[in-house]
């Protein structure tokens, strides 16, 4: 199976390569995400390794059943090859109704199929107050006229 755009990335491709990504990722459809991922895809998630498909799966839906009303921006933060760097932002609220938005880093490495094949995310997490949100889009994909990422307010 083919998952162009394929290595090596040129800056167009790995930022539509970051934008596929950030849009599989807010259908909160853990099948689906899966497929960008090689069968042996190695994962390192904050503190929790996996391995392979099934275990992505898995962790998605525990993920997305913890994480409510989820909503993710990544941004393109350096490519050389096939690897990619993503910058992201998402909100989400806990099954008490707390806010929060986490922040992170992820790197990247696709396979020559354009399958990622290496995800290394580090993720921290602040509380917010509803009112703080700033991703008020519908649930699904981020709209194209909503913008990407903008510095942090000073």
């Amino acid at each position: 199976m083919s998952r162009p755009p394929l290595p090596p990335f040129t800056r167009e491709t790995a930022a539509q390569k970051a934008r596929m990504a950030e849009d599989a990722w807010n259908t909160r459809n853990p099948e689906k995400v899966s497929l960008a991922y090689s069968e042996d895809s190695r994962w390192r998630n904050r503190s929790e390794f996996l391995e392979g498909r099934p275990a992505i799966v898995e962790f998605l839906t525990r993920k997305w059943q913890k994480e409510r009303e989820y909503r993710l921006i990544k941004d393109l933060w350096a490519f050389d090859g096939n690897f990619i760097s993503v910058r992201f932002q998402y909100e989400w609220h806990d099954d008490a109704g707390q806010w929060y938005r986490s922040y992170g880093n992820e790197n990247w490495e696709f396979d020559q199929d354009g399958l990622m094949r290496r995800r290394e995310a580090s993720i921290n997490d602040v509380k917010i107050t509803e009112a703080e949100r700033r991703f008020h889009w519908p649930l699904g994909p981020r709209p194209a006229d909503h913008p990407g990422l903008a510095p942090e307010p000073k």
